[in-house]
């Protein structure tokens, strides 16, 4: 039945766990054309089975040919970025967005075209980050222009620690693989194109309708709250406010998606009331094409072009006069997004932004019906709850799980902020289309400033509410799909029980908690040791069972520390880290952490693990490595410049810099002497 009315289920599912494969998986040609062999010969056989109305022998190549198709999209993806050697050279590149400016450099991101030799051009595929000293020159760069510059790229890297946001993983999803450090000086050439893409006139469009908003008097941190929550313009934004919003539970009206699209279309239409009838196709047809126009100024984000493109295909629907069904709309905007670019899959806003669609398509009608209301105050109200609570549901496991918080007062904010930011939405498209008239604009932008600033102000209180937020709180991948599918399965439960068993939430649940002890046990019968890859100082873990005892200078907890305590649910003792070496024995190796090496110390404590401290450790010349030492680490701590040389034949295994190869870890076994 399901297969009927959503038939672009049978399409995500596979699709999605093709692309999470590539992950893990790089197919050769050998695979794929066996691959391709048993689904064609799959389908051939299927045709011996077609002699009823449904043909289930059809569906498992059919399947299968969708799962494959999304690990051939995710796995050329990632071919087509081009590998660059870590040296000085001349590329030709184009600007993809504005510069962004940062305390002590402009950020711009280029899009590479050509690596340039004295004999040759080198085709090259991807993208750079480039950070220019600050000069005034980096500020007139536009998004499309091209650029020949000299420069060093480097590999964009993560920190490594212990379920940290993996940054190199986010950037490479968005073509991003290198960064470097320049100068103005090192732009050989600037040139504008003829013709700039698309995408590049949306950007200088919503440029300009921010120098309307300054022209009309509102500026400072208002203006940065209004160009993100109208226009999806973040990077005015301060850390700060980020900070307070985050913690009020309502950041997701400062990404241009699925509510903007809504608000706008419904203000649209109604105000096409007179286009009924016969006009009525007139009035869609206008609604499609005005928010086709809104997801062009925002910049054509991802966010609002699953949002429109699934209005636009809801609205279809109604002017072919048939009933479309919302869940397969939002699945088919999903597919799209998907072939596009694949790796949209691992996005936060996308997850979150589906998540919460879905759950709202599925469960807000039957939820809103279980109250009812005379007012029609409370029950506007009662809406607004209802949807907040669903949507919040939808999206918890992935907030829990990406975030670490949880915000308490998500109802009570949202109750009041969604309205206020509906209204700042409206008429913040008001004032750009009204702006050549300015006795109408005018009036206009500064009741935007006052709702800016009151929604400024409401939500600094909700953020200062005592528990506005419950930090440090964290789940696995596992977990997170585990939690997420109880929710799903108790909202059916509770909202149809006379129809749906209780057994498969209990058993969503079970599992839940069986993933949870499983993780559990296997912490208390394990260790490990790691080398934390932090910023100023270096800390030391060493894990036996549950007990972290953490080697740091500092007299707090550091926050990548933090971190894997909160979401292994660790028990940390901190020790003072000092300049005298610390020998530990656990099992059969021993692991010494000094800030000098000397031959003699190698010979009394036989160590398998040596892990140097300080900025420039003391290494004694012809230091001799006779006994079994696996691996030497260089903190985060060591300088950039600090390279250990060793002259003896003897080598350790591994020497690992923390601060160029990430956290260093080790399983161990869990049994330790001092």
């Amino acid at each position: 039945m399901l297969n009927k009315e959503i038939p672009f289920l049978r399409i995500v599912f596979p699709l999605c766990l093709g692309i999470i494969s590539g992950l893990y998986y790089k197919p050769g040609i050998t695979f794929l054309a066996i691959s391709a062999f048993i689904i064609i010969t799959g389908f051939l056989i299927s045709l011996l089975y077609n002699v009823g109305l449904v043909n289930r022998m059809f569906g498992i190549p059919l399947t299968c040919s969708f799962f494959l198709c999304g690990l051939m999209l995710y796995t050329q993806e990632k071919k087509q970025l081009s590998n660059l050697e870590p040296e000085p050279g001349e590329y030709l590149c184009s600007v993809s967005e504005y510069p962004e400016e940062k305390d002590r450099s402009y950020e711009v991101i280029v899009r590479i075209h050509s690596q340039l030799t004295v004999n040759s051009t080198k085709p090259v595929n991807g993208a750079m980050m480039i950070y220019f000293r600050k000069d005034s020159l980096i500020t007139y760069l536009l998004p499309g222009d091209f650029l020949r510059i000299r420069c060093n790229p480097k590999p964009v890297l993560s920190r490594g620690n212990p379920y940290e946001f993996d940054y190199r993983f986010y950037m490479e999803n968005h073509g991003i693989k290198y960064y470097t450090m320049s100068g103005a000086e090192d732009v050989i050439s600037h040139a504008q194109p003829p013709h700039r893409k698309i995408k590049h006139k949306a950007l200088m469009t919503r440029e300009k309708i921010i120098d309307m908003y300054k022209k009309r008097g509102i500026t400072g941190d208002r203006l940065a709250l209004v160009a993100a929550i109208t226009l999806g313009q973040k990077n005015m934004l301060d850390p700060e406010q980020k900070q307070v919003f985050i913690k009020a539970g309502v950041m997701h009206i400062m990404a241009v998606s699925g509510l903007h699209a809504v608000i706008l279309s419904l203000f649209i239409f109604n105000l096409l009331f007179f286009l009924k009838g016969r006009f009525n196709i007139l009035r869609i047809i206008i609604t499609v094409a005005l928010l086709w126009a809104f997801a062009f100024v925002t910049g054509l984000t991802p966010s609002v072009l699953r949002a429109t493109i699934m209005f636009s295909f809801l609205q279809a629907g109604m002017l072919m006069k048939r009933n479309v069904n919302s869940i397969n709309s939002v699945l088919a905007s999903a597919v799209i997004l998907m072939i596009i670019r694949p790796s949209v899959l691992f996005d936060a806003g996308f997850l979150l932004s589906y998540s919460a669609v879905i759950f709202i398509i599925c469960f807000y009608r039957d939820f809103y019906l279980k109250m009812s209301f005379r007012s029609r105050a409370g029950d506007k109200i009662w809406q607004s709850a209802g949807v907040t609570i669903i949507a919040q549901a939808g999206t918890l496991p992935l907030t829990i799980s990406l975030f670490n918080r949880f915000p308490t007062w998500f109802i009570l904010t949202n109750i009041i902020i969604v309205p206020l930011s509906s209204l700042l939405i409206i008429i913040g498209c008001l004032v750009p289309l009204t702006f050549p008239v300015k006795f109408i604009s005018q009036p206009l932008a500064t009741l935007l400033n006052f709702l800016t600033g009151m929604t400024e102000t409401l939500t600094e209180r909700a953020a200062s509410l005592p528990l506005s937020t419950i930090e440090n709180i964290g789940l696995g991948t596992i977990e997170s799909v585990l939690f997420f599918s109880f929710i799903f399965l108790f909202m059916v439960f509770n909202l149809n029980r006379k129809t749906f068993p209780v057994r498969f939430p209990l058993l969503a649940l079970i599992l839940f908690l069986l993933a949870g002890s499983v993780r559990s046990v296997s912490d208390r019968t394990t260790g490990e040791i790691i080398v934390y890859n932090g910023t100023g100082f270096s800390a030391i873990g060493m894990r036996t069972g549950r007990i972290l005892n953490v080697y740091t200078e500092s007299d707090t907890l550091p926050p990548e520390v933090a971190r894997h305590i909160n979401m292994r649910r660790l028990i940390a003792n901190i020790i003072k880290a000092d300049s005298e070496p610390h020998l530990f024995r656990i099992e059969k190796k021993n692991i010494l952490i000094c800030n000098k090496l000397s031959n003699s110390a190698l010979q009394e404590s036989k160590p398998g693990i040596i892990i140097l401290k300080g900025k420039h450790p003391a290494v004694e010349k012809n230091i001799e490595f006779t006994g079994p030492v696996d691996a030497v680490i260089l903190p985060s701590e060591v300088s950039s410049g600090f390279r250990l040389k060793l002259n003896s034949d003897r080598k350790p295994d591994t020497i690992h810099y923390v601060r160029n190869s990430g956290a260093f870890r080790r399983r161990l076994n869990n049994r330790q002497k001092t």
